[in-house]
């Protein structure tokens, strides 16, 4: 129970608290813990709250997967005033008036959000310029200059209006900037506005409901009872396809070497690779050309 296999490898879904960054909630649980890999699967700004997805042990080598699920937040803007941060933190750069927008005209603004979209991300931001973050530069009084970028944005739902603030609903793919929606829909609407206020209520099959508060987490450390949270990774790849290994292929793949299996129209496409007793082996990926499976992440 002392290495970073089996029980101390998963996934603990937080319910990340107001004010708290990312880092703080890795912090909390490595500290709490004991186990030494720890990591998060998506950042959530310290005025965010909600669903944040914390990798115990091996579970951190399937983060990139868990980066790419759909995510759903419930965000609160407020009209009238745009900011450099496009939150309630920034600088004001912008004030005006609200008085003519109707709710026909918000709903009409936000169709323009549904679908492929081309998006710039907030200044202050964790893009990289020029291998900097685009906060620390832009925090030192630099220009930053960031392109455009695309995102998918596959539902989005006016909730509440009651001027002048609007709550929506957003379901999006990964790299989308609800800062950004908020500034932008100020934009549109011609009077500015800001994100004032934002939950991630679900990551996949990962819902805030059944996230575990801080203050809970920070008692399950104290008495060692954390472990319940934690439910296996591949509870996060449930969105990946399955194939079960026979004895031989098992400890081929466990080897690191490539097996031959129907190819079953796998290619280009990770695999979920099971032993016969139900436990994850690794991700495998079809290679057409060679007509093998090749491993591509091995677990204990």
């Amino acid at each position: 129970m002392t290495d970073e296999r089996g029980v101390n490898s998963g996934i603990l879904n937080v319910d990340k608290s107001l004010g708290r960054t990312s880092f703080d909630v890795v912090a909390l649980v490595r500290r709490g813990t004991g186990v030494r890999r720890v990591g998060h699967a998506g950042t959530l700004d310290p005025l965010a709250t909600g669903v944040l997805l914390v990798c115990l042990g091996q579970a951190a080598r399937v983060s990139e997967y868990l980066m790419d699920l759909r995510k759903t937040y419930r965000a609160t803007i407020e009209l009238g005033r745009s900011t450099d941060t496009y939150d309630a933190e920034g600088r004001t750069t912008f004030t005006g008036d609200t008085e003519g927008v109707s709710r026909e005209a918000l709903e009409s603004a936000l169709v323009g959000f549904r679908g492929e979209i081309m998006q710039t991300p907030p200044e202050y931001s964790a893009v990289k310029v020029d291998g900097q973050r685009a906060y620390k530069l832009a925090r030192s009084g630099q220009a930053v200059a960031l392109k455009p970028r695309p995102a998918s944005v596959y539902r989005i739902d006016l909730l509440r209006f009651e001027r002048p603030h609007v709550e929506i609903e957003v379901e999006c793919g990964k790299g989308t900037y609800i800062r950004s929606i908020a500034h932008d829909l100020g934009e549109r609407l011609g009077c500015g506005g800001h994100l004032a206020a934002l939950v991630r209520t679900k990551v996949g099959p990962f819902d805030v409901e059944s996230a575990v508060g801080m203050a809970s987490l920070e008692a399950a450390c104290a008495a060692g009872s954390w472990r319940d949270a934690v439910v296996p990774m591949d509870l996060g790849l449930a969105h990946l396809p399955s194939l079960t290994l026979g004895a031989v292929d098992e400890q081929n793949v466990r080897n690191g070497r490539a097996v031959s299996l129907d190819a079953s129209g796998g290619h280009g496409v990770d695999h979920r690779a099971y032993a016969e007793d139900g436990s994850l082996v690794g991700i495998v990926r079809y290679d057409a050309e060679a007509g093998v499976w090749r491993p591509r992440k091995v677990f204990g």
